[in-house]
């Protein structure tokens, strides 16, 4: 069977009289803004159409911190209307990028950031779901070129475990669509660490991914560069963050990936196989009267702050119990599983996932399915509203609290740690038909 590739991307940076508020670390009050309308390098939506005889199969990522339900569901929707496609053939990602642009819902504007006027964040966010659709429409049509698709991995020392687990991601898969006389048309290319080796700043940027971006389409002529977040959720970089730290790690994968792609991998193609689901995970919540009441009263005693936590603790319970008293929390939460399968020998898996994965998952996904070599796994797709934790990341396994896991020992009956600044009312529930049996068991069957 024959492939094509077409390719877009469009600008999603905004000026500051859009939107000058930046994601990705809480604030104590009022948020932190960008300090000028000219990002450090912009931000983008990038999209690749991978065409199967005619048929197309929609890539893309963005540069930003995380994809809401609400815009991801919205412009998923107008997404399908473009093309004779299914939910399979769609794939959206997050890079995950720290110094992109609030939007609502993900991080929650006001629980994280203190932000209570959210009319520039929702005008904002609109325009970034128009912008999703747009790139997808403008690489549905734009010129095609046929190409041949290979693969291999390499490797990039960017990554440590900041949870102090055993796994580190260090493996660079690299997918190169490449023109008949061999040259690079596109490439994907994938690595797991948290885009935060520029730190906090006052400048809109992609971080790392985007530099390692621009670093291949600079040393490679009419290359288009699409990076694909993997299980960073523990994994953050080695050093002390600035830009030059930030730079140095977008030269160095962007290098690794440049010499990787130099010569062919194995020959990876049709059939293209793609799947989509979406699977609720149950918070550990028991929705009693009883139980209700004293989660309430838990809140309550965080509103005064007698702990010194951070202000955001007070600003989640202070929401939590609203949403107590009118009955409109949730129990579950809704969240993407995406798979893509090459033809080949052995057959190249992709298996993306909702939410912030910790490494754990892909060490244990590579390890069932032949290896980097066989499957790539990531994070962050399609929609990113909270952590994916493993078993080790809850009760009983760890027993002083867990950021990733999303609780604290102080009050481990309600969400603690990443859970307050995703907004959910308790951590997630472990165990048998808890948050890793629902992952492992989804994913297994959608790999198999």
């Amino acid at each position: 069977m024959a492939f094509t590739v077409s390719t877009a991307k469009v600008s999603i940076s905004p000026s500051l009289d859009v939107n000058p508020y930046m994601a990705g670390y809480g604030t104590l009050d009022g948020g932190r803004e960008a300090t000028s309308s000219a990002p450090y390098e912009s931000l983008w939506v990038r999209a690749i159409v991978l065409w199967e005889n005619g048929s197309p199969n929609l890539i893309m990522s963005v540069d930003i911190l995380a994809l809401p339900h609400s815009i991801h569901q919205s412009a998923r929707a107008r997404i399908l209307q473009l093309a004779s496609w299914t939910n399979g053939d769609i794939l959206i990602q997050a890079t995950h990028t720290h110094n992109g642009p609030v939007v609502v819902d993900t991080l929650h504007p006001f629980m994280c950031y203190g932000l209570s006027d959210l009319s520039m964040v929702e005008t904002y966010s609109k325009h970034l779901e128009d912008d999703l659709v747009d790139a997808a429409q403008q690489a549905l049509n734009n010129a095609q070129t046929a190409v041949t698709l290979d693969y291999k991995v390499t490797t990039a020392s960017i990554a440590y475990n900041r949870a102090g687990l055993p796994y580190l991601e260090n493996t660079v898969p690299v997918i190169v669509a490449r023109r008949s006389n061999g040259q690079a048309r596109a490439v994907i290319f994938n690595y797991a660490c948290h885009p935060v080796a520029a730190g906090m700043r006052t400048l809109f940027d992609g971080d790392f991914p985007a530099g390692a971006c621009n670093y291949i389409e600079n040393n490679n002529t009419n290359c288009f560069a699409l990076f694909l977040q993997g299980a960073a959720g523990d994994q953050n970089p080695m050093g002390e963050p600035s830009w030059d730290l930030r730079d140095e790690y977008a030269t160095k994968l962007g290098s690794a990936v440049s010499i990787a792609m130099q010569t062919p991998g194995r020959t990876i193609g049709s059939p293209l196989q793609t799947s989509y689901r979406e699977i609720q995970i149950p918070l550990d919540i028991t929705p009693t009267a009883g139980n209700l009441a004293a989660v309430r009263a838990a809140y309550a005693s965080r509103l005064p702050n007698l702990d010194g936590n951070p202000a955001w603790y007070g600003r989640h319970a202070q929401v939590m119990i609203g949403r107590i008293d009118s009955g409109s929390y949730a129990t579950t939460v809704t969240c993407p599983f995406q798979v893509w399968k090459f033809g080949g020998s052995p057959q190249l898996k992709i298996g993306i996932v909702g939410g912030e994965l910790v490494s754990g998952y892909a060490a244990y996904f590579r390890s069932k399915y032949g290896g980097a070599n066989a499957v790539i796994v990531g994070g962050y797709g399609n929609e990113s509203c909270y952590y994916l934790p493993s078993a080790q990341f809850l009760p009983p396994y760890s027993v002083g609290g867990s950021y990733e896991g999303g609780w604290d020992p102080d009050y481990p009956g309600i969400a603690g740690g990443s859970m307050t600044v995703y907004g959910h009312i308790a951590h997630f529930l472990g165990g048998t038909g808890g948050v890793e049996a629902t992952v492992i068991n989804t994913l297994n069957s959608m790999l198999a």
